[in-house]
Formats: C-alpha cells, sequence, structure tokens
C-alpha cells in the first residue's frame, strides 16, 4: 500500500477539504495529511492519538512502517531539526526507521461521524443541534441525554471512556438531560453562548480556563472536564475499528493510559 492510498481511505472518513473548511470559516490553523513520508511501501498501520516515543516505539516493535495520528505531527514551523529537540527527535527516528505519519486532525473532529460526532454519542446523545456547520460535517453539538442526577451522569462518563480523570462543577443532585459537548479545547465565547441558547444543563469539553468555567456556572450550566486524552482517543478508536475493515495491511491500536 502506498501512504496516498492509505490518505485516500482515510479521507473516506473525514476528506482533508473539510479541515480546509473548518479553518476558513473559524479563523483556525491546521496540518493535516502526509507530514512524514518514508518513501517506502506501506505494510503496517499504527493507530495513535499522537506521535510520541511510546507509540513510535510500539510500531517499531509491530514492525510497522506507518503511524496514524489524530493531533498533526508536526504543527507549527519546524526550523531545524536538532538531536536534543523532542519534537524534530521523534521526526528524525520515524525516517531513520522508514516510518510514514499521517495526521487526521480537524477532518476527523468535523466529520460525519467524526470525533466531535463519536464524543456526543459516548456522552449518551443521539442527534441535535450543531454549532459549526461545515460543506459535509460539523462541530460542537447540544442534545437530550437520559435524565439523571449530575453524580450519575459523572460515573456514566467514566466507565464509558475508560478514566477515572474527570472533573466536574454543579449540584451533583441536580438533574441533568440535555448536553452540550465539544471535542479538544472546544470551550469558547461562541460555544458557551450556543450552549446557553439551546437550554443546556451540563457542558461537556476539556482543557477550561477559569473564566470560562466561572461563565458557564453563572448560567447555571454545570460543567464535566475530561481530559484531552479521553475526550478524543474515544472517538479516534471507533473511526480505527471501522478503517481496519478496508485495509489491506496489519494494523494495530495504541493507546497511552498514562494520559486517559
Amino acid at each position: 500500500m502506498k501512504s496516498t492510498e492509505l490518505l485516500k481511505l482515510l479521507e473516506y472518513v473525514g476528506p482533508l477539504s473539510l479541515s480546509a473548511d473548518f479553518c476558513k470559516k473559524c479563523g483556525a490553523y491546521d496540518n493535516s495529511g502526509i507530514l512524514v513520508d518514508s518513501g517506502e511501501d506501506i505494510t503496517g498501520v499504527l493507530f495513535s492519538l499522537d506521535l510520541s516515543q511510546k507509540s513510535l516505539q510500539k510500531a517499531k516493535e509491530l514492525g510497522f512502517n506507518a503511524i496514524v495520528t489524530h493531533h498533526p505531527a508536526i504543527y507549527g514551523p519546524l526550523s531545524a531539526v536538532k538531536v536534543d529537540d523532542y519534537k524534530s527527535k521523534l521526526i528524525a527516528e520515524c525516517l531513520k526507521n522508514g516510518i510514514t505519519v499521517i495526521s487526521m486532525h480537524l477532518n476527523f473532529d468535523a466529520a460525519p461521524e467524526g470525533i466531535d460526532y463519536q464524543l456526543m454519542q459516548g456522552l449518551d446523545g443521539d442527534a441535535g443541534k450543531t454549532l459549526i456547520k461545515l460543506e459535509g460535517g460539523a462541530y460542537g453539538r447540544v442534545y437530550d441525554i437520559k435524565p439523571r442526577k449530575l453524580n450519575d451522569y459523572v460515573e456514566f462518563i467514566k466507565r464509558n471512556f475508560n478514566t477515572q480523570r474527570v472533573i466536574y462543577y454543579g449540584d451533583g443532585n441536580s438533574t441533568v438531560a440535555r448536553a452540550a459537548s465539544f471535542c479538544g479545547a472546544g470551550c469558547d465565547d461562541e460555544a458557551i453562548e450556543f450552549a446557553h441558547s439551546e437550554n443546556a444543563d451540563v457542558f461537556i469539553s476539556s482543557d477550561m480556563k477559569h473564566h470560562q468555567i466561572t461563565a458557564l456556572l453563572e448560567r447555571g450550566i454545570s460543567i464535566v472536564v475530561l481530559t484531552h486524552y479521553a475526550a478524543e482517543n474515544y472517538g479516534f478508536n471507533k473511526i480505527y475499528g471501522k478503517i481496519i475493515e478496508e485495509l489491506n495491511v496489519p494494523a494495530a491500536y495504541f493507546c497511552d493510559g498514562d494520559l486517559l
């Protein structure tokens, strides 16, 4: 399998055009696609949310020469490749070992059954209104969930996302029945106003800032904060489960339990 063939297969889930549309509409920045090209035919693929020393070591152990990540392996410009720089050292090691790296970021976030959609599914939602509407995709959702106490909902989330690192704000005995969720670091003023206008009583995201937390609580909206990794690993793993059915080379999924 050529690297371009693998990219084409990945784009069936979320085309790179979605990333471009997202960036144009929201003033965002992204770097998705084939970011490290070894020039070798691909004989095995490791899926990992991040390119890290752990995931690289796992690919080497398995004898795989491609890694598909969600977060861009190269995000900002690399002005130099140095052995004492963590990120450039990873890139150099990939090339040294003939490992291609493909990153699918905002396009996988906003895909029709992408990471933001899967986050909603994992949070007990099914369908609702979306904040950012793209050509063939969306990001940010508000939807109904099974009514339950906030305490019970948090325990449900811990089980479903296989994590104990969950912070919540609000009255644990209050009932939540309508949720707003945004994968990754998706909380901003627009997301808060969207959740409020759509009568969400609980807001779920990651990497939230203090002023965002206070703004939500002052609007009477409870908050659940997942680790960035747990919130997106869930959906990326779901995507992996679909893609491996179409792959004609061995594949595996790497999960870093230290980040869940």
